[in-house]
């Protein structure tokens, strides 16, 4: 058995069948799983995350801030925004099975030895820890307080992890790490104005840069377009290559580490 991960796929589901042909994914052999952001800015949400639910047991996954938006939007805690394109997934047939198999996924998984997230780990975290914080979210996630938490989840502040924070507050602030963080501070406290990898203030830089204490954990993400998948640290993997904006979709070979791209044909206008 082969297991690959991929990066943010955006509803773009030619390119992730035209990748998935170049490396023979089979089905039933083979375990794939995604960065998250599955979903929205592309053409084909809904055949997109019809597609994933049918690989059943080859298929896995983590969940990224446009699934969570679309959870959101469903649970009326938010409304669409004009960029959204999740209009045929909000009125599929088959909505509430796609719901509940969305929901149920978590916001860290780990697989080979490698840590699967979004957006990243926060600096003053290890992945013991953010395991253990991400549950937390999960459990509210499939719990009577899903609406609640995700009518909560939309904010900037705290923009600082602390272990005293309680409630709605802890499961956001936790939420904007795995899923939202970019930039941040040594200590945690995150940049959600900025988004250039370049920037690297004197007080911002990349999260992966802050993680030298944690150089032995092996990270692989997405989120982050604008890296162009280039290299972030030792053991640490960025897979969003912007498929979305007409760039590509990449696929990592946890095995030996082979990445294959493939050049996207959608661009979002």
């Amino acid at each position: 058995m082969r297991t690959f991960v991929i990066g943010d796929v955006h509803g773009c589901l030619n390119d992730l069948l035209a990748i998935l042909e170049e490396i023979n994914f089979t089905v039933g052999v083979d375990k794939l799983i995604s960065v998250g952001d599955i979903i929205n800015r592309g053409p084909n949400s809904l055949e997109t995350i019809r597609f994933f639910k049918q690989l059943d047991s080859s298929f896995d996954m983590v969940l990224g801030n446009h699934d969570l938006h679309f959870l959101a939007i469903v649970h009326g805690a938010k409304n669409p925004t004009f960029k959204d394109t999740l209009t045929q997934l909000l009125n599929a047939k088959d909505l509430d099975d796609l719901v509940g198999w969305l929901q149920a996924k978590p916001l860290v998984t780990q697989i080979k030895n490698y840590s699967i997230v979004h957006a990243g780990i926060a600096p003053q975290w290890d992945i013991i820890k953010a395991l253990s914080l991400s549950r937390e979210v999960e459990i509210t996630l499939n719990s009577e307080n899903s609406g609640h938490f995700l009518n909560q989840m939309y904010g900037n502040v705290p923009d600082s992890w602390n272990e005293n924070l309680e409630g709605m507050t802890r499961l956001r602030v936790i939420t904007n790490y795995l899923t939202r963080m970019r930039l941040c501070t040594n200590n945690g406290e995150l940049n959600f104005t900025d988004s250039d990898p370049n920037l690297e203030s004197h007080r911002f830089l990349p999260w992966f840069k802050h993680r030298i204490k944690h150089k032995n954990e092996k990270i692989i993400f997405g989120h982050w377009a604008s890296l162009n998948g280039n290299f972030c640290a030792p053991n640490i993997h960025a897979l969003d290559v912007g498929c979305v904006y007409g760039g590509k979709i990449r696929v990592m070979n946890v095995d030996n580490k082979v990445l294959t791209d493939y050049k996207s044909a959608y661009a979002q206008h």
